[in-house]
């Protein structure tokens, strides 16, 4: 190392800026105030803002110097007078930096007021320099505010904060603001480059480039980083010395990582995770590594290939493309939201090795949920014939094959799109036989007592949700059989479902539709059965024991009408015999939907 000892100083203040040139990444500030040195408009009081180890300090003693150097030539100083040293080193009398987290108080600010009047000494501008202003108190920012608006000639005032929605606006409205941009990592990697050939080191510009992307924009903290490194490894700096001074992973170990994760091998996985942890890498450090991968693989997935990696190298772009493309966007968010969520979890709790490894197992079961979006929109669109060759998303049962029948192709049309809007998410192939009769029902042993049945069920409770309903019709749907309907429905449902259905009054009123009403005393009943589980339930055991597609519609009413009485159901049209004449419309909508003739009522002329 070229400077050791106590003649040894970091790399942030050795290579600290001191022309307007030399500040990396913020041109526009520095074209902006070299132009008002020029042209004899330099304000009174400059408000420099943004993030940390960007500049902010470092052009204002430029700004400092450019104003009092005697030799200065079109607003560059020329950094070998007397007035440039002592700006430079913070000792000069007539430049005063302050910080505001430590001299905060009215009293700090009314000892500067009483000053701020008395002449420089040697300089043509007395220039006050306030870090982290947004500390100062409100009495201090208060007191300050009449020599801000009217500061005594050839005084000068900049302040320096990272945030900058603290200071009062009547602060900010008394300022020139400038807002300092983070530095681009390529920025960054050009003058680390420089510092390590003027250290006389030899560093791998992979390992360059891991320093640059750690430092998130913050040149100063790229250069403490870089110190650090150059400090730990010798003559010859590669990557690997850098991955084990930060406790991070390499490139491979990552891409291994979700090269695993996307082939759904747990085993490979948590082995990754293991070797990693073993070889010193931090568990947290990890899961920052794996957020950023995934947010490499989002950006990727979008198609924006332009934008710069934050986890790998850009040598591996090629890799994560095709990762990429084999998840989808859609799991790559959900891979984020899994990680961002264990990164939180695991700031107070001990066990965040569990944690991780529950998280890897969770991403490895995620389906493709790209493929699901496109079903969902097939199903949408009523277009169900093109997932005749996808798998199919609604559990069947291989043992009953459905029957297909011959029916002229409007017809099937027409009992397609009734299906859907009725019971959506079954296919085609799931339509129900409603042709077949009542009287099937025999000793044959197709359909079980109620006991059977519920003992049934309660072993095997997912096996309503996969029935194809190829089997006889147990009890007709028509006015009437209400009651014969609960208790078969009860006979299925479980002990909870059948208690609140208890509550409910039973109503066949249309030929496909089935009224609940509650009284409001039982609205809590009401609640449980309006569950989309509940519904989408007793919709399909509706179907297993009446054969149709049955539409449930839910009400309630007020506890003083009469008293329910599930045994005398009520219902809003009662079935009418009176025979109409042939109709070929009516006949063939009753061909159509299978339907039957419950109601006439005369139009009014």
């Amino acid at each position: 190392m070229s400077q050791t000892g106590s003649h040894y100083t970091v790399l942030a203040r050795r290579f600290r800026p001191q022309a307007f040139a030399d500040v990396v990444g913020q041109q526009h500030i520095a074209t902006a105030l070299q132009n008002a040195i020029r042209s004899d408009r330099v304000a009174h009081a400059y408000l420099f803002t943004g993030a940390r180890g960007v500049g902010k300090t470092s052009m204002a003693r430029i700004l400092a110097k450019a104003l009092n150097c005697p030799n200065a030539n079109d607003g560059v100083p020329c950094n070998d007078c007397d007035i440039c040293d002592g700006i430079s080193t913070g000792s000069d009398v007539d430049i005063l930096e302050i910080d505001g987290a430590s001299n905060r108080g009215i009293d700090d600010i009314r000892s500067l007021r009483a000053n701020v009047t008395i002449k420089s000494m040697r300089t043509p501008y007395k220039i006050y320099i306030i870090d982290e202003v947004h500390m100062l108190t409100r009495e201090a920012f208060n007191a300050l505010l009449k020599t801000l608006e009217e500061p005594p000639e050839k005084v000068k005032f900049v302040f320096c904060t990272t945030e900058p929605n603290k200071v009062p606006d009547t602060i900010l409205s008394r300022c020139q603001r400038f807002d300092f941009s983070t530095i681009d990592t390529a920025n960054i990697t050009i003058r680390l480059e420089q510092i390590a050939e003027a250290e006389g080191f030899e560093v791998e510009p992979e390992a360059i480039e891991l320093v640059a992307r750690r430092a998130a924009g913050s040149m100063r903290d790229s250069q403490s980083l870089f110190d650090q490194v150059l400090a730990f490894g010798d003559d010859h700096v590669s990557a690997q010395d850098v991955h084990r001074l930060l406790g991070t992973a390499d490139d491979e170990r990552l891409i291994a990582m979700f090269d695993a994760l996307s082939s759904r091998q747990q085993d490979v996985a948590l082995r990754e995770l293991d070797q990693a942890v073993s070889g010193g890498v931090q568990l947290s450090e990890f899961v920052d590594q794996l957020i950023h991968y995934t947010r490499d693989l989002m950006v990727l997935a979008t198609g924006a290939h332009d934008v710069a990696l934050l986890s790998v190298s850009s040598l591996r772009r090629d890799h994560l493309q095709q990762q990429a493309e084999l998840w989808g966007l859609n799991t790559v968010l959900a891979v984020i939201q899994i990680l961002s969520e264990t990164k939180t979890r695991m700031f107070r709790a001990s066990y965040g090795r569990a944690l991780v490894e529950s998280a890897l197992i969770r991403i490895s079961l995620l389906e493709d949920l790209q493929t699901i979006v496109s079903y969902i929109e097939t199903l949408k669109s009523g277009t169900l014939g093109e997932l005749s060759s996808a798998p199919k998303l609604v559990a069947s049962s291989a043992s009953a094959p459905p029957q297909k029948k011959t029916v002229d192709k409007p017809a099937e049309d027409e009992r397609s799109s009734l299906t859907e809007e009725l019971a959506p998410g079954l296919s085609v192939d799931e339509k129900p036989d409603t042709n077949r009769s009542v009287d099937q029902k025999s000793d044959s042993g197709v359909i079980k007592s109620g006991q059977q049945k519920a003992e049934s069920l309660q072993n095997r409770p997912e096996q309503i949700e996969g029935e194809q309903f190829s089997h006889v019709v147990s009890v007709p749907f028509q006015p009437g059989m209400e009651r014969e309907l609960l208790e078969e429905i009860q006979s299925y449902i479980e002990d909870n479902v059948s208690q609140h259905l208890r509550n409910a009054a039973l109503a066949i009123s249309g030929p496909n539709e089935l009224d609940l009403t509650f009284n409001r005393s039982y609205n809590f009943s009401k609640s449980y059965c309006e569950r989309p589980e509940i519904q989408n339930r007793l919709t399909l055991l509706l179907r297993k024991i009446t054969g149709k597609s049955i539409r449930i519609v839910l009400h309630s009413r007020s506890d003083d009408s009469s008293e329910m009485d599930i045994r005398k159901p009520v219902t809003k049209n009662q079935a009418v015999t009176t025979p109409i004449a042939d109709d070929p419309f009516l006949e063939q909508a009753k061909t159509v939907f299978q339907a039957k003739q419950i109601k006439v009522e005369p139009l009014e002329s």
